[in-house]
């Protein structure tokens, strides 16, 4: 009995003492400036998914602090099951910003509306990417371009539903950019709509710097002029542009070039998907289309399924 008692004696001692023994909040125990410094190696999803459920003072150095906000990179996150649950929190960093954010790059929930709340939330902005938008517009696209006066960088990769006809429409709101990318996947269309886009922007974007054109359909004509019109360009990237057959013309145009990738250059480091060319093409008269391996199809047939594509 006696060494039992010794036993509950010292087994209330220690509870007692780890009752009296302080707890440290190792989470809220942290410097303003060693939370920021681990906050700004995350990515934007994680903070907005991860930090904020942590304690009070994470959440707080997260949401206070605009310079975590300032470049913006909201990809697509695994954590998030839904659409419209990621433009929720993407829509959160950009207004948590307070009007600093300076580079914004998203993913698939872009659209017409978020573009109009970037254009009110971040008026310094500099760097827009918008890369597997579908639903971004001609119009949603153009009216964001003639908010953001000072924007640099512009990247459009994937976006189906923008036209070729977009720089034409941007106009002079363009004019002093310096970097772009456009980037689509290569289906090729009439010979007249080739150089639509490659025209507007030799006209419009002369001050570029560095220009991507994955999967455009442009011509030797349109690179030409592009070359002839932006003196400033040092980058060019035209791989899987298919239509352009390098001449001595061109070579001799692209002599000025510190970087250039030609149609056939390897893609390794192209970080989004690739497809298979469409390299058909139309009949003088416009009866019939030829693929690359020569099968065609008349417009006369009776197969009414039939369907261009891949």
């Amino acid at each position: 009995m006696s060494l039992r008692r010794g036993r509950n004696r010292r087994h209330r001692r220690r509870s007692q003492y780890r009752r009296r023994k302080p707890r440290r909040d190792w989470a809220g125990g942290l410097p303003r400036d060693v939370l920021l410094a681990i906050f700004h190696r995350l990515d934007h999803a994680d903070v907005l998914m991860s930090v904020d459920s942590v304690c009070r003072e994470w959440r707080r150095a997260a949401r206070d602090e605009p310079s975590l906000w300032r470049r913006i990179n909201m990809r697509w996150h695994e954590g998030f099951v839904a659409i419209d649950r990621f433009a929720m929190a993407a829509g959160g960093a950009v207004h948590r910003s307070a009007g600093q954010c300076e580079e914004f790059c998203g993913e698939y929930f872009v659209d017409d509306s978020f573009l109009r709340h970037i254009s009110c939330q971040a008026p310094c902005l500099k760097s827009l990417r918008l890369i597997c938008c579908d639903i971004v517009s001609d119009g949603g696209l153009i009216a964001a371009l003639m908010t953001h006066s000072q924007l640099e960088e512009l990247e459009l990769s994937l976006c189906g539903n923008i036209s070729r006809n977009w720089v034409g429409y941007a106009g002079e709101a363009i004019s002093k950019m310096q970097h772009l990318r456009k980037n689509s996947h290569f289906v090729n269309c009439r010979e007249s709509d080739r150089d639509v886009e490659a025209q507007a922007i030799a006209t419009y974007m002369q001050d570029l710097q560095s220009l991507q054109l994955f999967g455009n359909v442009l011509t030797n004509e349109g690179l030409e002029a592009i070359l002839d019109y932006c003196p400033k360009l040092e980058y060019l990237d035209i791989r899987h542009c298919f239509n352009i057959e390098m001449d001595t013309t061109l070579l001799s145009k692209c002599a000025g070039l510190k970087t250039l990738r030609l149609p056939d250059d390897p893609t390794d480091d192209y970080e989004l998907e690739i497809q298979t060319p469409v390299l058909f093409y139309e009949s003088e008269d416009d009866s019939s289309v030829w693929f690359s391996d020569g099968w065609s199809y008349s417009e006369d047939s009776d197969d009414s399924n039939f369907y261009y594509g891949p």
